[in-house]
């Protein structure tokens, strides 16, 4: 995983940003290769409640816990 801190651009009439080559290298990625890009805007006040507050679940976050304990610990 890559994490680099950085200025959207224009490129066109497009909006793009640069990944610095001492990055890439660390992370082993070549010209062409297919990346994902999670964009985060710097001055966000609850990235992970604008990241995921809007999904919902079957199951409350209590049930969920238990499960995931019973499978941790063989309850």
């Amino acid at each position: 995983m890559l994490e680099v801190k950085t200025r959207l651009r224009r490129w066109g009439n497009s909006l793009g940003i640069v990944v610095p080559l001492g990055k890439t290298a660390e992370s082993n990625l070549n010209e062409g290769d297919e990346v994902t890009a999670l964009i985060v805007k710097e001055k966000s006040r609850n990235v992970l409640r604008e990241t995921f507050g809007t999904m919902k679940f079957k199951k409350s976050v209590e049930e969920m816990m238990k499960e995931s304990d019973k499978e941790l610990y063989n309850e």
